[in-house]
């Protein structure tokens, strides 16, 4: 998810990205708290907006680098997220012992990779983005989000270039990298539950887009480096809490 925290290339911040973050880092906070405390498992409809607006704001980042430019983004935060995916996953465990995936950074780094490729036309670009694709679709079992996941960042770049109609492909992609078949066969029995998932992850794309276009009437304080660090840290905090 820290992925999603570069310093922006131009001397300006961007309130309406910075306001993504923010809501990125609530929307995970909330959703996680139901590993602490399975009752607030309903959690888990708010907590789908987390993952889309990471990824957002990843494409976001990547769209404001030069397609010619040589150093690009990639450089200077793959080596934060690489840190920060191995740092993360031991917290991770500790809090969701039976998880069946890695945590979400190593799809976060791929995504970065992948979105990196579709805006830069440099060979060394272009072989990165196909082996985080390879790795992407080798790996789909083991990533949280799968390769779908992988993606969205990617789908994310090609929205915010070109017309609304593309933003069918985020949406599309947010709901099949948070596919699950029981959920798919509870909203086909009319499950309100179900179907307040799937539409969380339809229009969690949407949402972020429109407000990537607005520009906050408030102050937004900026989202910085210390957001790498926020998510291994957060996830001890609930275990501690947990073990009260």
């Amino acid at each position: 998810m820290p992925s999603s925290f570069p310093h922006h290339p131009s001397p300006g911040r961007d309130a309406a990205l910075d306001l993504i973050k923010w809501l990125a880092l609530l929307t995970m906070l909330i959703d996680h708290l139901r590993h602490a405390w399975p009752e607030l498992y309903f959690l888990y409809v708010p907590g789908r907006l987390a993952f889309p607006l990471f990824c957002l704001a990843i494409a976001a980042n990547v769209a404001r680098s030069r397609a010619d430019d040589a150093s690009g983004v990639t450089a200077r935060y793959l080596g934060w997220l690489l840190l920060f995916s191995l740092v993360s996953e031991w917290p991770y465990r500790l809090l969701v012992p039976t998880a069946e995936s890695l945590n979400v950074m190593p799809t976060l780094v791929l995504g970065l990779l992948i979105a990196n490729a579709v805006q830069r036309v440099d060979i060394q670009a272009r072989w990165l983005g196909a082996g985080a694709l390879a790795t992407a679709v080798l790996a789909h079992e083991w990533l949280m989000f799968g390769m779908f996941g992988a993606l969205l960042p990617a789908a994310f770049l090609l929205a915010l270039r070109g017309s609304r109609a593309r933003w069918l492909l985020p949406m599309l992609g947010c709901l099949a990298a948070n596919y699950w078949a029981p959920f798919y066969a509870d909203a086909a029995r009319g499950d309100p539950f179900a179907w307040s998932v799937l539409a969380m992850c339809l229009f969690a794309p949407l949402l972020g887009l429109l407000l990537l276009r607005c520009r906050p009437p408030f102050p937004v304080p900026p989202v910085r480096r210390w957001a790498y660090l926020f998510y291994p840290a957060h996830f001890l905090v609930l275990v501690a809490l947990r073990n009260l």
